[in-house]
């Protein structure tokens, strides 16, 4: 894995690596137990490991996101548009540097929008040069992905010592909902998460552990390295 901050130019120009991955999290509530840079530090861990199994350049991550559907819950949002700006300019001037092969590693659900249509502006604008795939981590796990729930306080467990167990509290529970139900709040909670959760979580953190978060993390990785290679190579 190369950090690409920590290189100078020189070094930068010789790296035979033409392609990178920049991890997009953002800084919102997960409930009592775990901070506000959760999606944050998930997808950073993420792309760490994808980048030195796959020989990418790690860029930083842009710890700004799309979460405004988490208010009255503390929030530090940017707009759809101001995303979307800042990745394609991002990308373009990545290209102009020769680095022409972009994964985008998405950490949180409210970044999709934002995202979406990233691949084709940026090939429209750099008529085809500069190739950019985006993936959201969570698609690569067979599992049901949560907020600050088993699955994310798992991971959190896994990848740092940032988790205060003793206050975790159950949240919002789908197990016996049919699937208009759970359509119908995940609906609800991409809009006013608080009117579908209650306390802000989604799933039951007090049943996760660092052992689940590790085959979680190495699941994810797994699937995620086999993609990417595929793209990148």
């Amino acid at each position: 894995m190369t950090e690409i901050r920590e290189l100078a130019d020189p070094a930068i120009r010789k790296i035979n690596s033409k392609s990178a991955i920049i991890p997009v999290g953002s800084l919102e509530q997960h409930g009592p137990h775990l901070p506000i840079s959760t999606d944050s530090d998930i997808v950073t861990a993420v792309a760490q490991k994808i980048a030195k199994k796959c020989g990418l350049l790690l860029l930083p991550t842009i710890q700004y996101g799309v979460s405004f559907e988490h208010a009255p819950f503390v929030n530090f949002s940017i707009k759809d548009k101001t995303l979307q700006n800042y990745l394609v300019d991002l990308c373009v001037s990545l290209g102009q540097n020769k680095i022409n092969k972009i994964i985008i590693l998405n950490g949180h659900h409210g970044n999709q929008n934002a995202l979406k249509s990233i691949s084709g502006k940026i090939a429209k604008t750099t008529r085809n040069k500069t190739k950019v795939f985006v993936f959201s981590y969570w698609r690569f796990m067979d599992r049901e992905f949560d907020h600050a729930g088993f699955v994310e306080t798992s991971l959190m467990m896994a990848i740092s010592n940032k988790t205060n167990l003793g206050l975790a509290k159950k949240g919002l529970s789908t197990e016996n909902m049919t699937p208009q139900q759970r359509q119908k709040i995940s609906k609800l909670a991409s809009k006013q998460f608080i009117k579908a959760t209650k306390n802000g979580v989604w799933g039951d953190p007090t049943i996760a552990t660092k052992k689940d978060g590790q085959k979680i993390f190495a699941e994810i990785t797994q699937n995620l390295v086999k993609t990417v290679s595929k793209l990148i190579h």
